[in-house]
């Protein structure tokens, strides 16, 4: 075997480790289902997020309150409300149920969130950590917020941990995919 013929075949074993290499990196993790990222509409509360409250017509009940580690929020008169895992129609709901049993009449009650709770990027971006959710984010937004991707940084999909799965998987989701509070996204490396 002369030596152009060994040369040869090394490159065709190192592209073939390469192209081999590159198919298992592919396969981090499976794609996240159809339909399981939860949208903005029906954001979940939790623990850190900081509501206003407004009860029309009682000045004294309404202001600013933030979730507490168990996710109940403590209101004036009707004490603790359980809020963690519920939309801010259900707190709403749940409020102004409890007002009307004793408090106020008819009461009419408005729940919005005034900051939510921070999402994490890691991996190949220029800046990883914690940071503040901004309403409608997708991944391609947290990667421009982290600084943008790193040389080494595979650029066509994410890993992601959702925040509201007990279970924490990680899926292999689009750059295009929403991003929530509490949502772990991480920007693999590529391999060439």
């Amino acid at each position: 075997m002369n030596r152009r013929t060994l040369f040869r075949a090394l490159g065709f074993a190192a592209v073939g480790a390469g192209l081999a290499v590159a198919g298992c990196a592919s396969q981090d993790a499976p794609p996240e289902p159809v339909g399981h990222a939860p949208t903005a509409s029906e954001y979940r509360l939790g623990a850190g997020d900081a509501l206003r409250v407004i009860v029309f017509g009682e000045d004294q009940l309404s202001g600013e309150f933030r979730l507490d580690a168990n996710g109940r929020v403590a209101m004036p008169l009707i004490g603790e409300v359980a809020a963690k895992n519920k939309t801010t129609r259900d707190v709403e709901k749940e409020i102004a149920k409890r007002l009307e049993a004793g408090y106020v009449k008819d009461a009419k009650v408005s729940v919005e969130v005034l900051n939510f709770r921070p999402f994490f990027i890691l991996g190949e971006v220029r800046n990883p950590g914690q940071y503040a959710y901004v309403n409608g984010m997708t991944a391609l937004s947290a990667i421009a917020m982290a600084g943008g991707y790193t040389y080494r940084a595979k650029e066509d999909y994410i890993l992601i941990s959702r925040g509201s799965d007990p279970k924490k998987e990680v899926y292999k989701a689009p750059i295009t995919t929403p991003v929530l509070p509490d949502d772990v996204v991480r920007i693999p490396e590529r391999y060439f």
